[in-house]
């Protein structure tokens, strides 16, 4: 898989694929809009945690190119 986004590169109301704790390993993403950032560091090797307005939480595999 290509390189994880670091933090700087997500942003709140950002549309992002995430995989869920309950999907790692299976390569299934989710995606959704961005709500809050939990990882506080600027990069994570698996990637940066979040939550989605639809209270979801995973991390970040990568930021979607569509602008809302």
């Amino acid at each position: 898989m290509d390189k994880v986004p670091s933090r700087d590169k997500i942003k709140i109301g950002s549309s992002v694929w995430i995989t869920l704790k309950q999907d790692q390993g299976t390569g299934k993403l989710t995606e959704g809009t961005v709500k809050r950032i939990l990882t506080s560091s600027s990069f994570h090797p698996h990637g940066i945690k979040v939550e989605l307005h639809d209270g979801k939480i995973g991390r970040v595999q990568k930021v979607s190119d569509i602008l809302p």
